[in-house]
């Protein structure tokens, strides 16, 4: 699983989002963080408590297809 700093336009902040491998969302933070860090850290803390194991299957990525 992976933990990423995730922004928008209408809030002034960062918050952590935990993605598994397949693209799904796993869970987002309620908070927002000043910083890219604060939140990858805060978020990075949070996967580790939920002592979860990935078993998801890896999105294949996208190929352009062949034509003759």
């Amino acid at each position: 699983m992976q933990v990423a700093a995730v922004a928008t336009p209408r809030e002034r902040g960062w918050r952590w989002r935990i993605v598994n491998y397949a693209g799904e969302v796993i869970e987002e933070s309620p908070d927002l963080f000043g910083t890219i860090a604060a939140a990858i850290e805060d978020g990075s803390a949070h996967l580790v408590a939920l002592n979860v194991v990935d078993r998801s299957e890896a999105t294949r990525p996208w190929r352009r297809s062949h034509r003759e």
